[in-house]
C-alpha cells in the first residue's frame, strides 16, 4: 500500500513556473513507477509524465515535453514535476500516481492516486 499526497499548486501567469511534489508514504517506494496526471473541467483525466523506480527511464506527453521536467528522490520518498513556460491551457487538477513495476500511459494501469493540486494558469 501507498498513500499520495500532492502539493505545490497555486495559480500563476502564463509564461511562470509551478514546481509539484507528490509525498509516498510506505518503505517501497523505490520500487514504484511514478507519473503524473491531469483533468481539466469537462474532460478526461490525461497523461502528462512518468518515471521509472530508478529515474532512468522516463516518458513525456507532447504536451510537456520540453516544458515540464519530472524526477524523484528515492530517499525523501518523493516524486516532483517543474513545469515551465506554463500556458492557460495546462489548468487542470494535477494528479499523482504510483504503480509497482513498469509505467504506462493507461490510466487503468496505475493503481494508487493522490488526492490532486489544482494549478490555475492565468492569461
Amino acid at each position: 500500500q501507498v498513500q499520495l499526497v500532492e502539493s505545490g499548486g497555486g495559480v500563476v501567469q502564463a509564461g511562470g513556473s509551478l514546481k509539484l511534489s507528490c509525498a509516498a508514504s510506505g518503505r517501497t517506494f523505490s520500487s514504484y513507477a511514478m507519473g503524473w496526471f491531469r483533468q481539466a473541467p469537462g474532460r478526461e483525466r490525461e497523461f502528462v509524465v512518468s518515471i521509472n523506480w530508478s529515474g532512468s527511464f522516463t516518458d513525456y506527453a507532447d504536451s510537456a515535453k520540453g516544458r515540464f521536467t519530472i524526477s524523484r528522490d528515492n530517499a525523501k520518498n518523493t516524486v516532483y514535476l517543474q513545469m515551465n513556460s506554463l500556458k492557460p491551457e495546462d489548468t487542470a487538477v494535477y494528479y499523482c500516481a504510483a504503480e509497482r513495476g513498469g509505467s504506462s500511459r493507461n490510466i487503468k494501469a496505475w493503481g494508487y492516486w493522490g488526492q490532486g493540486t489544482q494549478v490555475t494558469v492565468s492569461s
